[in-house]
């Protein structure tokens, strides 16, 4: 049986990592790399790094930080934020990263994901869908941190994306981000049921029973938290074994 995956998820802005509540009211909460180090040794199995502004700013994702980050963590790390071609991915994948995250401008030209699968494999591609619960109970897609509505349905966009290649789906609810009142679970179920790809999980984590019920009923393939890590109030080695308790297969 495969692995369920503990992902921290480091927002960067201006070489800072910074985490709000629904997407804003951002604080600090430290340096990125030395974070990023620090889960590492912790048993985190992956790491996500996401320039909250790059897209917006219309400016890319450093490469420095991500060479930094490299040399400093052995597990596998995502980088994502304004990356909008194959020569941004060929800069990040030299640099370091193991795969890359794209949002926005795939929505905007899905062929961008078909381009990315082919050059460089579809497991290198992770394809970052920001949805919201609407009054007619679909869950629709955001672009551009949130700050952007679309007519798009997240099924249905998941859907295509992964048909266009993309190797893994990071579904982050904006209702429950920063809110630590638990995962969305029906949105993470329907696409955990309906996609041949992992799906992790994003927004919510506030306890360990959480973990265990993105897990356990919504059968995630990963879980990506923040706050939780950040501000210790959770620990990554007491997270996995509280799971395994609770037969949820973790690596230790």
């Amino acid at each position: 049986m495969l692995t369920k995956r503990i992902i921290p998820c480091l927002d960067v802005k201006n070489g800072r990592t910074v985490k709000g509540t629904n997407f804003v009211g951002l604080r600090d909460a430290g340096d990125p790399v030395e974070l990023g180090a620090l889960y590492a040794q912790q048993g985190a199995d992956e790491l996500v790094f996401l320039d909250i502004t790059a897209t917006v700013e219309k400016r890319k994702t450093l490469s420095e930080l991500v060479s930094r980050v490299a040399h400093h963590i052995n597990i596998p790390f995502t980088v994502g934020g304004g990356i909008s071609s194959v020569q941004d991915v060929s800069a990040l994948l030299e640099s370091g990263a193991d795969k890359i995250s794209v949002n926005t401008s795939a929505f905007k030209r899905p062929q961008l994901i078909d381009e990315l699968a082919k050059e460089f494999g579809s497991q290198c591609v992770v394809l970052a869908i920001d949805a919201k619960k609407e009054d007619d109970g679909e869950w629709y897609v955001y672009l551009n941190g949130g700050r952007t509505k679309t007519d798009s349905k997240c099924v249905d966009w998941a859907k295509k994306a992964v048909e266009l290649g993309a190797g893994e789906i990071l579904l982050t609810s904006m209702d429950h981000d920063g809110t630590k009142q638990g995962f969305a679970l029906d949105i993470t179920r329907t696409l955990s049921a309906q996609l041949p790809v992992p799906v992790i999980a994003s927004g919510g984590g506030g306890s360990l029973q959480h973990f265990v019920d993105v897990f356990g009923l919504a059968h995630a393939d990963a879980a990506l938290a923040a706050s939780i890590f950040h501000f210790k109030e959770i620990g990554i080695e007491e997270l996995k074994r509280y799971l395994l308790v609770h037969q949820i297969h973790v690596r230790i």
